[in-house]
């Protein structure tokens, strides 16, 4: 689409993009959080599946549209699994910084959360883990396990909404004449959303294309970044007023998302049939990075040690990622 822009241009058009999608991706949290505070959805069924779905909504069309080009496909896989990488290593890694500076000592995260929360989180890892692990082993993705993928997160999200409660007492007042307001910005920043989403995978693939840069390096490193943001601005935010149980619950949530609903979204929506053996590096760190947050979360406490290594993991990542592409 943008051809004609050339290099410089396309690389302008990222990265005005990647500025939108963070302002239209907190505009849309923002505001339908408020719209379910206002209807009196529970905090915790709104930082699971709210928060950690709105947060994932720039993973989820910068797929589509890539799994519906045919072609880029590496961007749509690459961004899935990098994005899980990138919100593990980097988000949580200046979010356990951020708890542990405050706190100058260890962080407990037992007894912050409840025992079905810690259970959520580990049956998140566990998803997110074995699925790229059980794709790489059979060599291929379909459609049929685009269709599989979806109905684990359909049947999960539906066993959530039964074990959590719903508050019967909604926000009255002057809050609940605003909510048509609230509404109407959320979809707006939903709308923005989409469009900034396709802007980022047109000029991404053109850089991709013209730098010779795998698509899947691309798709891993900068897109996947830049669809991070959102949970970046949430979860560091969130840690700051002392809630790390609810970073936590976005970060790992959204890995679960990214790995059941918008791989299996981008797999329906591809004609093609996917070869995994192109993505063996990003699945082996996806793979140890979730080891190490579960070994993590066991300990019940996280310190600077942690988040330092989550930390020098990212790096660790980035290095191999553009070192591997510059041997090839």
């Amino acid at each position: 689409m943008f051809e004609e822009l050339g290099l410089l241009g396309n690389t302008v058009v990222l990265l005005v993009s990647l500025i939108i999608l963070d302002k239209a991706s907190d505009w849309a949290i923002t505001n339908s959080v408020k719209v379910a505070d206002i209807t009196g959805v529970g905090k915790t069924t709104i930082g699971f599946i709210l928060v950690a779905f709105s947060t994932s909504l720039p993973e989820l069309c910068v797929s589509i549209f890539a799994a519906l080009g045919g072609e880029s496909m590496g961007i749509a896989v690459g961004n899935v699994l990098g994005s899980n990488i990138v919100n593990i290593c980097l988000i949580l890694g200046v979010c356990f910084l951020t708890a542990a500076l405050k706190c100058s000592e260890t962080v407990k995260i037992v007894p912050a959360m409840a025992k079905e929360e810690i259970g959520t989180l580990y049956f998140g890892l566990f998803i997110a883990s074995v699925v790229p692990l059980t794709l790489l082993y059979i060599g291929y993705a379909s459609r049929i396990i685009g269709v599989i993928l979806l109905a684990i997160f359909v049947f999960y999200t539906y066993q959530l909404s039964r074990v959590k409660t719903i508050r019967e007492e909604g926000s009255l007042g002057e809050e609940r004449r605003r909510l048509p307001k609230y509404t109407f910005f959320a979809l707006l920043g939903f709308a923005l959303v989409v469009a900034s989403s396709y802007f980022i995978v047109d000029s991404a693939t053109y850089i991709a294309l013209k730098l010779g840069i795998p698509q899947v390096v691309i798709g891993s490193t900068i897109v996947a970044f830049g669809t991070s943001l959102p949970e970046l601005a949430t979860s560091f935010d969130a840690t700051q007023k002392g809630h790390l149980d609810l970073a936590l619950g976005n970060i790992v949530g959204s890995c679960f998302i990214n790995i059941t609903c918008i791989l299996g979204v981008a797999l329906i929506g591809s004609p093609l049939a996917v070869n995994m053996a192109a993505f063996s590096h990003l699945v082996m760190f996806s793979l140890i990075t979730n080891l190490l947050l579960w070994y993590f979360l066991s300990s019940e406490r996280i310190s600077w040690r942690e988040g330092t290594m989550l930390l020098i993991m990212y790096g660790v990542f980035l290095a191999t990622s553009f070192g591997g592409y510059r041997q090839t």
